[in-house]
């Protein structure tokens, strides 16, 4: 037998449920970030790692010459960091840093990423051999912090492509051209 509930409830119910799904949203804002460290950077490249949020926030005040960083905050949760640093050339920083790839999850290396890469679960890193103030160097870029989107594949793709756009970018300003 099929009860009817009195119209009064049925029409409480639909616009409580309507208020707290317009709550749920109120506020809540995609961003664009299209400076990563002091260089342009597409939008679209990191947009993948932002969730919606209240607040945006891009710390680059930790930089220091050759050593460009920032961390982006959405409502002040770390969801990316950057960091890039010319080295000397006489050591493999990928063999070096294996361990601390691992606590990020499952890394793999990348093919076509300058001269090494290796893409984690949560973060990433690329080597590329360059010239720097006329000494063979090495530029070193790290993306790491990274839980979002949700989607592990997704999230993997997402540091891959950007590492692949904001290496090139990232030497290039820094003065060490490979």
């Amino acid at each position: 037998m099929k009860k009817k509930l009195p119209r009064q409830v049925v029409g409480a119910t639909l616009s409580a449920a309507l208020l707290i799904g317009v709550t749920g949203c109120a506020g809540a804002e995609s961003f664009t970030v299209s400076d990563l460290c002091g260089r342009k950077v597409d939008a679209s490249l990191v947009a993948p790692f932002l969730p919606e949020g209240k607040t945006l926030k891009v710390d680059d005040g930790i930089s220091a010459p050759g050593q460009p960083r920032c961390q982006v905050y959405v409502d002040g949760d770390l969801h990316l960091y950057v960091r890039g640093n010319i080295d000397k050339a006489d050591f493999d920083i990928l063999k070096a840093t294996e361990r601390s790839m691992r606590r990020l999850g499952n890394p793999a290396p990348a093919r076509g990423i300058g001269d090494g890469a290796t893409i984690a679960d949560r973060g990433a890193m690329a080597v590329q051999a360059c010239t720097y103030k006329g000494e063979e160097s090495q530029y070193i870029l790290e993306i790491d912090w990274v839980d979002t989107p949700k989607n592990t594949a997704e999230r993997r793709e997402a540091l891959e492509k950007l590492l692949r756009a904001h290496l090139p970018v990232v030497m290039e300003a820094e003065g060490c051209p490979p």
